[in-house]
Formats: structure tokens, C-alpha cells, sequence
């Protein structure tokens, strides 16, 4: 048997106990599995005093996470701090200087500063492995890295944020407000207490960045991915599109269009029938489309203690076994960069697709007359129409689907609708993924 590898944590909140509780419960399985002993030796966090719920003496303590980085006794640095910028960007360098390898769940880092990082610890030739940072109960990165390295990927849709799956399938479920289930969800704990991450798709972007970049050999970059997220979804949209036969998801998107590779978060219509409509609640899920393999589904668990503790659970396994890649599955030197991200959300692609619209309108005569000559002017097809009666003078929502339709026609289409006198709020438009 070779080498202990020893393991530092800095991070101690839900996921660095989740791992210390595989190790504590499971730890002497894993020189069957990996051919060599894994143990933790050091951990840090923010309250030495705190009462985890698990026993922390064995392991050395340091107050300063650097100094997990530098330690002689650390192989292995687990970052759990959360954060672009300042201390986990700069405990994932000091690791990869000292010659350590890292493991983190770390998405924000990875999709705002990934280059970078890949290119230090390509220099420095150590891991760096983030499992855990897209998707925790699904191993996803594993996949596109390992398991679809044979096929050239045209697309990979994604539910990658539990948060905005569980509002949307409570908002259904109920017929109970954003407001109120995303209220419920932080009481949970699905949710944290600013929930702008989630809620405006940010985290998703994050995710679907690091998948772009295993997929289709591009250079990580957040700002080139458009982003709408979910605040504006009304009970109003869950229940036309549920009569409609379609279920809101909030999706990540990223598909091949000629040499261009359209990447997008935004709230969808998908049908109910489909692999992707059927996944409620807090799970996640992934449907990656390859030439030779066809399309493949994995869904899980996508964010919690122990999900998010297995994944990075099994980096450090890979590493224990001797198995380093490319941190994006392709030298540094070989990442191209991303398209630009165009100004509005669903100019992202010059293919046509159905649309969903919402309006918010005065309920009087002519206003369909209206609202359809704007869409005519805009070469818009319209392709059925849902409008529930209300009290004279009160406003109604409006809903239209629209036949295949180029999305910057939509973009001007919306912004002429909204210059309507009957027309009381900003048109929601939302994709139908068929």
C-alpha cells in the first residue's frame, strides 16, 4: 500500500461536516477502494468554539485557512468556503503552489476565475476537482469529462438549481405566490437568506459556465452567458402553462448552432411528458445530447449535506488513485473563448423557436385586435390565446403561444407591446423547449 494521502478542510458549514461524517463513518473502507489510506489531518473554520454535531479533536485546527495550504501534514486541500473572489481564490493558489492538490465545491470560483486556476495547476501539474460544485448528487462532471469523451456534445439542457425547482413545483402544487413558497423555501433551508443567487439564476449560470467548458472546449467565462431568472413567474403562468400541457423550468442551456455555441439561463416551457418536466422538487437534473451515444439523462439530488459530501468525496478518491485530468478536460491551451453575451436574454440564437408570452392588459374591447397587429408588424405568428375574464376595467392576463418565431422579432415585438396604452406591465416571455 502506498502513501497515506492526508486531507485538509476549510469550511466547516453543512458540506465540510457532511464529509467528515463520511470519513468518520466510512473512512476504513477506503483503502479497499482507492489502494492507499485517506485520512483527515487538519480542518479550519470561522468559530473553533461552534457544536458541529460531530467530534473534531483528532484533527489539527487552524484558524488561518492559509496555513491548511501550507502545511507539511496536507496533501489534499478541500475548499468549502464559498466565494468568487478573495480568501477561497487565494487558498485555491497557495494550495496549487505548495504543490497540493484541491478539491472544491466551488462554482462561483470556477466560473469567474476557472482559466486561471486550470492554468496554475496545469504548471504545477496537481488536481483540481470539483464534482461537488455542479449538480452534488449527480456525477456530472465525471461524465462529460470520462463517461462522453467519445462523442462530440450538440447540447446539454440542464435543471441545475433545486432552489428555483422546488418554488416552481410548490407554486403549482399550491397555487401559492413566489412571494410565499420562496418564503417557505428559507424557512427549509432550500433557500438562503438573500435568495438573489438563486432566484435570479445566477448559481445556474455558475453551473452551466463549468458544463460549457467540459462540453464544448470553451474557455469559462460568466459574463458571456445571458440570464433571466425566475422572480417575474406569476401562479397566472404555472397554471396557463399546465393547461397548455407544459411544465416551468428554470434551464440552463447550452447547444452547438454552426461553429457557435448559444449558452442561456432562463425560465422555460417544457412539456410535461418530458424527462425534463417530470423532475420536481429540489432535484436536478442534466439531458446531454452526443453524436455516438445519443441523449442521456441523470438526475439527482442537486445541493445538501450528504449529496454534496459524496461528490467531493469522490475527488478525493480519484486523487488517492492517481487519477489527475485536465481540469476541464482539455489542456488550457486548447480552451477557446465564449461567444459574446448579447444584450438581451433570448437573442441568443438566430434559429427560430415557439414562444410563451404574458401580457398585462386592460380589459376592453380591441385589445387583442391591437396586441395582434403588433405581433403582425413584428412577423410574429400566433399560435393560441388564453384570456380569463375579470371585473370590467380590472386588468387580465393575456396569454399567447407563438409559432416558431426568430427571438430578436420577439425582443421588438415585446418592446412595441409594451408601448401599448392597454397594455399595463413588461410583456414575460419565456422559451417553449420542445
Amino acid at each position: 500500500m502506498t502513501q497515506t494521502l492526508r486531507i485538509g478542510i476549510a469550511g466547516l458549514g453543512t458540506v465540510g461536516i457532511g464529509v467528515v461524517k463520511i470519513f468518520q463513518d466510512h473512512g476504513t473502507s477506503f483503502p479497499k477502494k482507492a489502494g492507499r489510506d485517506i485520512v483527515i489531518t487538519a480542518v479550519s473554520a470561522r468559530d473553533r468554539k461552534k457544536d458541529r454535531g460531530v467530534c473534531l479533536d483528532s484533527y489539527t485546527w487552524y484558524d488561518d485557512p492559509l496555513a491548511i495550504a501550507r502545511a507539511d501534514t496536507v496533501d489534499v486541500v478541500v475548499e468549502l468556503i464559498g466565494g468568487s473572489a478573495g480568501l477561497p481564490r487565494e487558498l485555491v493558489e497557495t494550495a496549487l503552489q505548495n504543490g497540493k492538490h484541491v478539491v472544491t465545491a466551488n462554482k462561483a470560483l470556477l466560473a469567474e476565475h476557472g482559466f486561471a486556476l486550470a492554468c496554475l495547476a496545469e504548471k504545477k501539474n496537481r488536481a483540481l476537482c470539483y464534482e461537488a460544485a455542479v449538480a452534488g448528487g449527480i456525477p456530472i462532471i465525471k461524465a462529460l469529462r470520462e463517461g462522453f469523451v467519445a462523442n462530440q456534445i450538440s447540447e446539454i439542457r440542464g435543471i441545475l438549481n433545486g432552489t428555483c425547482n422546488y418554488i416552481l413545483t410548490a407554486m403549482r402544487e399550491t397555487g401559492r405566490s413566489f412571494e410565499d413558497i420562496l418564503k417557505e423555501a428559507q424557512e427549509k433551508g432550500y433557500a438562503e437568506a438573500d435568495p438573489t443567487f438563486d432566484i435570479e439564476g445566477i448559481d445556474a449560470a455558475h453551473k452551466l459556465c463549468i458544463l460549457n467548458a467540459l462540453a464544448f472546449g470553451i474557455n469559462p467565462n460568466f459574463e458571456h452567458i445571458g440570464v433571466v431568472g425566475i422572480s417575474a413567474i406569476t401562479t397566472d403562468d404555472i397554471k396557463a402553462a399546465d393547461e397548455l400541457g407544459y411544465r416551468i423550468k428554470l434551464l440552463g442551456v447550452a447547444r452547438r448552432e454552426g461553429s457557435r455555441t448559444v449558452q442561456r439561463v432562463e425560465p422555460c416551457l417544457v412539456p410535461i411528458s418530458s424527462p425534463l418536466g417530470s423532475v420536481e422538487g429540489v432535484f436536478n437534473a442534466v439531458d446531454i445530447t452526443g453524436d455516438f451515444v445519443g441523449r442521456g439523462l441523470l438526475v439527482g439530488r442537486g445541493a445538501g449535506e450528504g449529496p454534496t459530501a459524496s461528490a467531493v468525496v469522490a475527488d478525493l478518491m480519484d486523487i488517492a488513485r492517481g487519477n489527475i485530468t485536465p481540469v476541464f478536460a482539455l489542456p488550457p491551451e486548447f480552451l477557446t473563448d465564449p461567444e459574446p453575451r448579447p444584450h438581451e436574454s433570448t437573442e441568443t440564437s438566430s434559429s427560430t423557436a415557439p414562444f410563451y408570452v404574458r401580457l398585462t392588459v386592460r380589459d376592453q374591447p380591441g385589445v387583442l385586435a391591437s396586441v395582434a397587429g403588433v405581433l403582425y408588424d413584428s412577423n410574429i405568428s400566433i399560435g393560441a390565446v388564453m384570456q380569463r375574464a375579470r371585473m370590467p376595467g380590472q386588468t387580465v392576463p393575456l396569454i399567447l403561444t407563438t409559432h416558431p418565431a426568430c427571438p430578436e422579432d420577439l425582443q421588438t415585438a415585446c418592446r412595441n407591446l409594451e408601448g401599448l396604452p392597454t397594455v399595463t406591465e413588461k410583456p414575460v416571455l419565456m422559451r417553449i423547449e420542445d
